[in-house]
Parts: C-alpha cells; sequence; structure tokens
C-alpha cells in the first residue's frame, strides 16, 4: 500500500515515459502521430475514424517478478552468481559482496541488506532500461568473453535473493537511479519503475531534462525514499564510494528470502584479535545439490559463497571479497596432481579436457568433471563414465573442460539453461558426456596403481603451485618446494620468487604431458619419498622374482638400470608423455636402504629418483579395473 502522502504514478499519465508501463495503442496509419495509449486496464478507446490498426502490447504484471525469481529456486547462489556475471562482463576488477544493516522507514527498524558493488565500467541510461526489460536482443552475443546472453539475469538473480532491489550505476558521464520493487508494486495493474538519471554538465552530475522532467524525477525519488532504505543522502554517500571520476555499479538488495522464521543466507564477520578473519554467506540449510551416482555430502561450494565464488571461473581475473575477505582463486587445472591435458573433437568441434587427481576431494570422497562455459561455472561434480556406478571409480579424480565450442548449433543458438546452472538435453551434449566418460575411464585405468594414499598428517601438493599478481592478474609457477603461504596478501610480478615484469607470458601446460609431483611431508624443503625406477611395468613373474632378491643382486639390476636410462633418455621422455613413472617392485632385506640418483642428459632437469625401502610390510591395495587383467588381454 502507499503511504498517505505519496500520489500514485497512475494519476499522472503524462508523464508515462518516465518509468515503464505496458500499455494498448491504437494507430492509424493514414494520420500521422495518431497514438492512443490506455495506461488503465479498464479504460476505453473512443472509436477512429478510417481504417484502424491496433497494436497489443504486452501488459506485465508485477507477479512477474515473482515467477522470474523461480527460475534459481532450486539453489539461491544461483542468483548471486548472476550478479557476478555482470560484474564481470564489466571488465570489473573488483566485486565486494556483504549483508549489511540498514534502517527502513516503512518498517520503522534496521534490516538486512546484501550489496554488490563493483567497479566495471558502469552503465549509462539506455543501458539501465535494458537490463530492466522484460526479454531484449542482446548486442553482444558474439563476444565469446560475456557471459551474459538471455537478458534476464538481473531480475532472475535479484528477485531471487530479495523482494526489493535498488541500482546504483555511474559512467564516466552518466548516473542512474532505478528500484525493481514488489513491495512497491503491490495492488498495481502494472509493472513500475522509478528511474532517475543524472549527466555530467561541466565538472558536477545534474538532472537529465532530455529522459524525464524535473516533476517526474521528484516523484521518482518520493517512491525510492518511502520504500527503500535509501534517501537522498544515503544515495548521496553511496554514490561518494565511486568517487569523482569513478565509475561501478552498486545493487542493494532486502527483504531477502526467508527460512522459516530466520533468513536463507546466513553470514558471518568475525573478528581476531584485531584482525579480520574469513568472512562468508552460507545457505542455512546446508543442503547437498542432486548429481547422480553421488554419495558424499561433503561439498562446500553447494552451501558456502567463499567456496563456490573460488572456483566460478576457469581463468580468475577479478578479485572478489565475501563480508570484506578475500576469495583465494582456485583455478582447477593448476591445482592437480598427475595432470594429463587430453585433446578431442565432438560434431566437428575441438575439445580439451584437463583430468588430474585432487587429494581433498580424495578425502571428501568426490569426483567427476566441472563444465565451463565461456569460462563460467555450469556443472560441478558431473559424474561420467564409471563414475555414475561406482561410487570408488574414479574418487578423487577432478576434470576441467570449457564446452563453449560444443554447445551450440550452427545458427548459434547456445544449449545453456538460462540460469545457467545446467544444459539442454540435445545431441551435442549426450555426445559430451559419452567423450568424457571414455575419457575419464582411461585415465582411472592407467593411474589407479600410482595414485598415493595419505599417511598420517603428511600434505599432498599439486604438480604446480601458482600465484596471481594483483595487477597484471596472470599466474605465475612457483618454483618447487616453495612455501606459498610465505607470499604476502597482495603478490606482484616484480616480488619474489618471480621476480619478473608483468609483460612476460603467462606459463601454459603443454599439450599431452603428464607431471608427476612428489609426494611431501608439510611443506620440507627436502623430498623424503623419490620416484622409483623410469621404465615399462614388471611382469607378475619378474615382480616374483625381484622380491627373492637378495640385497646385494637388487642393487646390482639398480645399477645397471641406470646405465640403460642414460643410455635410452628419449625412451623415458616417451615413458613419462605416455605412461608416467612406474614404480618396480621389489623389497629388500637387511639393515640400510639403497639410493640411486639418475641424471637426464636428454631432460631440461635432474631427476632424483629414489628407493626408499624398509622392512616394514607394505599395505596391498586392491586393483579395480574393468574386464581381465592385463596379462590375460590378447595382444
Amino acid at each position: 500500500m502507499y503511504p498517505s502522502n505519496y500520489a500514485s504514478y497512475s494519476d499522472h499519465p503524462e508523464e508515462i515515459s518516465s518509468y515503464f508501463k505496458c500499455s494498448w495503442v491504437l494507430a492509424d496509419p493514414s494520420q500521422q502521430n495518431c497514438v492512443v495509449e490506455t495506461p488503465s486496464r479498464f479504460q476505453t478507446v473512443a472509436p477512429q475514424k478510417g481504417h484502424t490498426i491496433h497494436k497489443n502490447f504486452v501488459r506485465t504484471d508485477p507477479s512477474y517478478l515473482v515467477t522470474l525469481s523461480q527460475a534459481h529456486s532450486g539453489w539461491i547462489f544461483g542468483g548471486i552468481a548472476e550478479l557476478v556475471d555482470n560484474a564481470r562482463d564489466a571488465n570489473a576488477s573488483r566485486l565486494d559482496i556483504s549483508i549489511e544493516l540498514l534502517y527502513l522507514r516503512i518498517m520503522g527498524q534496521k534490516i538486512p541488506v546484501l550489496s554488490i558493488v563493483d567497479n566495471g565500467h558502469g552503465m549509462c541510461h539506455e543501458e539501465v532500461i535494458r537490463m530492466l526489460s522484460f526479454g531484449h536482443k542482446q548486442t553482444n552475443v558474439e563476444n565469446v568473453d560475456c557471459i551474459g546472453q538471455f537478458g534476464i539475469g538481473f531480475k532472475t538473480g535479484a528477485m531471487r535473493l530479495g523482494r526489493d532491489a535498488i541500482v546504483l550505476t555511474q559512467t564516466a558521464s552518466s548516473r542512474s537511479v532505478a528500484l525493481l520493487s514488489q513491495s512497491f508494486n503491490e495492488d498495481k495493474e502494472n509493472l513500475e519503475i522509478p528511474i532517475i538519471t543524472y549527466s555530467k554538465q561541466g565538472n558536477y552530475m545534474d538532472l537529465d531534462v532530455t529522459v524525464h522532467s524535473q516533476a517526474s524525477a521528484d516523484r521518482h525519488l518520493q517512491a525510492i525514499k518511502d520504500f527503500s532504505p535509501f534517501n537522498e543522502y544515503v544515495i548521496g554517500q553511496k554514490i561518494g564510494i565511486f568517487g569523482e571520476y569513478g565509475t561501478g555499479t552498486q545493487i542493494y538488495i532486502w527483504n531477502l528470502d526467508r527460512w522459516g522464521s530466520d533468513y536463507s543466507l546466513q553470514w558471518n564477520k568475525v573478528e581476531m584479535s584485531g584482525q579480520q578473519s574469513e568472512g562468508d554467506i552460507l545457505i542455512r540449510s546446508r543442503r547437498i545439490r542432486s548429481r547422480p551416482g553421488q554419495i558424499s555430502q561433503e561439498v562446500p561450494l553447494d552451501y558456502s559463497l567463499q567456496a563456490y565464488l573460488e572456483v566460478i571461473f576457469l581463468d580468475p581475473r577479478m578479485n572478489i571479497y565475501i563480508q570484506g575477505s578475500l576469495v583465494k582463486s582456485r583455478p582447477l587445472a593448476k591445482s592437480l596432481r598427475k595432470t594429463a591435458v587430453v585433446k578431442g573433437e565432438i560434431m566437428g568441434n575441438p575439445i580439451q579436457l584437463t583430468l588430474g587427481c585432487s587429494q581433498l576431494e580424495w578425502d571428501r570422497m568426490n569426483c567427476g568433471m566441472f563444465l565451463y562455459w565461456r569460462g563460467r561455472l555450469i556443472e560441478a561434480y558431473k559424474r561420467v563414465g564409471g563414475m555414475v556406478h561406482n561410487a570408488d571409480m574414479g574418487r578423487g579424480v577432478l576434470g576441467v573442460v570449457d564446452v563453449t565450442n560444443i554447445m551450440k548449433d550452427r545458427n548459434g543458438r547456445v544449449w545453456v539453461l538460462n540460469n545457467k546452472q545446467g544444459f539442454q538435453d540435445c545431441e551435442a551434449y549426450a555426445k559430451l558426456e559419452e567423450w568424457l566418460g571414455n575419457r575419464s575411464d582411461e585415465y582411472w585405468d592407467d593411474h589407479f596403481d600410482t595414485l598415493h594414499l595419505q599417511h598420517g598428517n603428511a600434505n599432498y601438493k599439486p604438480d604446480d603451485d601458482w600465484v596471481q599478481c594483483n595487477k597484471c592478474r596472470k599466474w605465475r609457477v612457483l618454483p618447487p618446494n616453495f612455501d606459498s603461504h610465505s607470499l604476502p596478501p597482495e603478490w606482484f610480478c616484480y616480488m619474489p620468487p618471480f621476480n619478473g615484469m608483468c609483460e612476460i607470458p603467462e606459463q601454459q601446460v603443454a599439450d599431452g604431458v603428464i607431471t608427476v609431483s612428489a609426494k611431501r611431508s608439510g611443506f620440507d624443503s627436502q623430498i623424503k619419498a623419490g620416484i622409483a625406477l623410469l621404465k615399462e611395468e614388471d611382469s607378475v613373474e619378474e615382480k616374483h622374482e625381484h622380491s627373492k632378491q637378495s640385497t646385494n643382486d637388487f642393487q646390482k639390476k639398480r645399477a645397471r638400470d641406470e646405465v640403460a636410462c642414460k643410455d635410452k633418455s628419449s625412451l623415458i621422455r616417451n615413458d613419462l608423455k605416455s605412461e608416467g613413472c612406474h614404480a618396480s617392485q621389489g623389497r629388500r632385506s637387511g639393515e640400510a636402504s639403497s639410493k640411486v640418483s639418475i641424471k637426464l642428459d636428454s631432460l631440461d632437469d635432474c631427476v632424483d629418483i629414489s628407493a626408499v625401502e624398509n622392512t616394514a610390510k607394505r599395505p596391498v591395495l586392491k586393483r579395480l579395473r574393468r574386464g581381465p587383467a592385463r596379462s590375460c588381454r590378447r595382444s
């Protein structure tokens, strides 16, 4: 309901162009400028002489805002992701997400308000109109770096998070304020959206009279003051965040979604010893999303915004803060062990898949594919191949793939759901699932025997540690055994250990190469467990024979293998690419352990091959494999 001192927009039909209001329009082509608008549903129009063409414009009932909110009814973080996408499309380098308490006059108390603030290029008046319109043609659909495609992201995301939202945006030459509110539109027959726009005149921002009059702007401002926690003073304070020459967009959402008697979102911002600890926004229910074949209930990205935004982008370039805490971006393709890069083709379109092992996901009993589209995460932990039917198969194995080229047809139509949380059921998606299943099964068969379980408190690190420059946003590889925790929160390329310049290109993982990392305990610089001999897998008979050899015979064979490795460095390189490092089996008796160091002249570096044995019997891992054993297969 309106406050007693508020005048309804329907009382001023002459200002209909200052806000959105759908209506019926009648026009006679034989008479110029013969247009009659009917703002009210029950208003009649006098009959027109001659041949009159009736144009029917769609009416938008305010209840349509509730319908839009249901696009993300299954997962509320999908609504936040829509607003994060908009910030990335605006080329923002920083995004702040937080929940604060603001006083709402109409309720007479302070209420939680979700804020999303970025420093992107902002929006002019026409772009604000397009963002708030219901259905429009995107002008940048061919831009592969642009995530927004459907023109409904802001409306579906904001209305899922709360009933009311206000937008403050500023460019180099304009500033706009817009209110999208279910509370303001209660009991209305048509949806109204107040907008106030200012343009830069010299060194100041003045009201843009080319888009609305002063009287219209005053009524719009009154609506914002009555139905939001913002008045002219609060708006001025928030605009000050942009600075004199700054640009960006601020979105504030209140009357947040409820979970019973409380809010669906739960937020925290804890301070300890004068220093702020990690803040986060959580889903109160802590429910895990349903995925075929998944049995694990430990999936933090399903209910933690910090965990979700760590992996939301394939190539993170934007600093995101939640409750004042920086989100530590985690590019999955750069954080795996035993990484394998596989290329292929699906329906004539190229595809590249990165597979690897994650000790963290092994402990959580998770696995699956992370499917990105235009660099944005669409599906996470998607099980394919044998993962769907066997909970243990593929455990700890993750795949990372961008399917932008696959999920579209010849006409440019994309097969992504408009909520960007899944793909349509189509031929391309079915073939993608089949191809991913075959590749993941092959990876599991080839690497299961070389996967190491965690012993005690040992920490397993990825093949390479990476750090991102706060200026150029490029990722740099850290030297082996470097303690990444010793780096400052804001790191730049000129700092150690890189000691370089931002102009240096970012290092890429070579195609088809399998890199094998060493097992490390904590961050000790000394490698306690080395790599065994680099050669083909021994036969079952050779393994049995080695187990019976004495210590002296075993050491002699190691020495012969050392000479063979020097003469066959090219063969070793091929083995590294195809099968990785296979450990020769054998157990020595005696007091001391042997240690052999082999230098590979044909490689760029030295590889220390260590075999540390003791008299304790090792646990036997049962091999899980589809089909007969290798010894029974036909050659």
